[in-house]
């Protein structure tokens, strides 16, 4: 288990110790913040909106170029973030999928996060717009976001990709997506991947695990707003599309053949139980996985650049997804 050091100075909040950088973050991500199960979808993403500027930083890139992918169902946005450095290389190739409960968040509220990815990875990041409910329901982000891969899979040449190092990735609603579109890869015969990273994913709408019970409340994410955001993503009935592992990836019936995977979870967070049983279960199928627990910091910290107890974590993060990429390429310099 890996975690940054916390400062000499702490406090307790829930059974978690945590340092009074943190406590100010937490602080601040609650002051005068409903919470979200009170509000309707446009005001929650609105209130998120307006809590973005304090929260984030940008990191220089080359550039960062606004597309549109047509998914068949609907045309999409993402943002294409290609780091400094020679053009005559073949780069990896990051598909990055946002968090926010299935309704909130989009490619300017991870803006930051994805340069600084771009730039530590030295990676092609490609951020996906996806559909949010509740006016889009599952199954069409997990489509979008599958979309999105094919499509940047059809463009190596045109982006400067290498399509032996090829990775998903995404935070919390976005983790599951990563999760589900690295399922739909394979049962798809989809484009190949050298590895998932999940950030503290959402994976299941059962919400029963030890950790929804014992971090219900208190903290960031709690067990109230979780449920709030699966009844958005698959209506209140919680009726899972067909096949379930389209939303709920720990429904497949297998987990064989997926590529390896870096699997993050965190404190007081009723998602911890089952990102560690999720990673648990890739393990056991064969998958090689890599799980790290930071029990100091809560749901969301990796993106928060400003967030200074968060900086080794980010460090660790970006070393472990250079690892999965790491591929030696065949593929030569683009055309």
């Amino acid at each position: 288990m890996n975690q940054p050091a916390s400062s000499p100075s702490s406090s307790q909040a829930g059974g978690v110790v945590i340092d009074h950088e943190v406590a100010r973050f937490l602080a601040l991500l609650n002051e005068g913040f409903p919470p979200v199960q009170t509000m309707a979808a446009a005001d929650a993403r609105a209130a998120v909106a307006a809590r973005r500027t304090p929260l984030t930083n940008a990191d220089d890139v080359l550039s960062a170029t606004d597309v549109g992918i047509d998914t068949g169902t609907g045309r999409i946005g993402a943002r294409v973030y290609r780091p400094h450095g020679p053009e005559d290389v073949r780069r990896p190739l990051v598909v990055f999928l946002h968090g926010g409960g299935f309704v909130f968040c989009d490619v300017e509220s991870h803006d930051g996060f994805c340069r600084q990815l771009s730039r530590e990875v030295d990676a092609v990041v490609v951020s996906v717009d996806y559909r949010r409910a509740p006016e889009h329901r599952a199954p069409t982000a997990a489509e979008d976001a599958y979309a999105a891969l094919v499509w940047a899979s059809e463009r190596h040449d045109e982006l400067g990709t290498d399509p032996a190092r090829v990775l998903v990735a995404g935070d919390s609603a976005g983790g599951n997506l990563a999760a589900v579109v690295a399922l739909m890869a394979r049962d798809r015969n989809g484009p190949a991947l050298a590895g998932q990273a999940l950030l503290y994913p959402v994976i299941d709408p059962a919400c029963d695990t030890p950790s929804f019970e014992t971090y219900a409340e208190g903290h960031f994410n709690t067990a109230a707003a979780m449920r709030w955001y699966w009844d958005q993503y698959l209506g209140a009935d919680r009726t899972l599309p067909e096949p379930p592992e389209l939303a709920a990836p720990s429904r497949a019936a297998s987990l064989a053949g997926l590529p390896a995977a870096v699997v993050v979870v965190t404190g007081a967070d009723p998602l911890r139980s089952e990102g560690e049983a999720y990673a648990a279960r890739l393990a056991a199928d064969g998958v090689p996985v890599l799980a790290r627990t930071y029990p100091r910091l809560f749901h969301g910290f990796l993106t928060i650049l400003a967030l200074r107890a968060g900086a080794s974590a980010r460090e660790l993060l970006y070393a472990d997804m250079r690892r999965l990429l790491s591929v030696e390429s065949a593929a030569g310099a683009p055309a």
